[in-house]
């Protein structure tokens, strides 16, 4: 079982930054081998924001945050991060992290909902 708790949504105007955080605890590494970021508006379906494949170190992103925000971790304080420069009115939604065992690249980059088993209860970023 994996825990993972967001926080870091705040209401901001476009152009500000906001760095999300995800304390993941319960974890094994196969359980966190991916970890990502979605988010989803009111009326919309969830989408794959940002992922990270930890053992490889490879990152994901939607093209529409691709050089605005960026994945990170911090091993020691077992914690998930999404740095979000220039946000803009679009990128308002509740943001979710995930993890799963994904065991391929090729499933990894995809970032569908259902290859993670394990969600946070999400946190809110409004941008006006």
């Amino acid at each position: 079982h994996v825990q993972l708790v967001e926080s870091g949504g705040a209401s901001v105007q476009a152009g500000e930054s906001l760095r999300l955080s995800c304390v993941v605890s319960g974890h094994t590494a196969t359980t966190r081998r991916c970890m990502a970021w979605f988010r989803q508006a009111p009326g919309k379906e969830r989408e794959g924001v940002a992922g990270l494949y930890t053992g490889a170190g490879v990152t994901t992103y939607a093209d529409s945050v691709k050089g605005r925000f960026t994945i990170s971790q911090d091993h020691a304080k077992s914690t998930l991060y999404l740095q979000m420069n220039s946000l803009k009115p679009e990128d308002t939604a509740m943001y979710y992290c995930a993890a799963g065992p994904i065991a391929t690249f090729a499933e990894f980059i995809l970032m569908r909902v259902g290859d993670f088993n394990s969600w946070g209860q999400g946190t809110q970023v409004t941008v006006s």
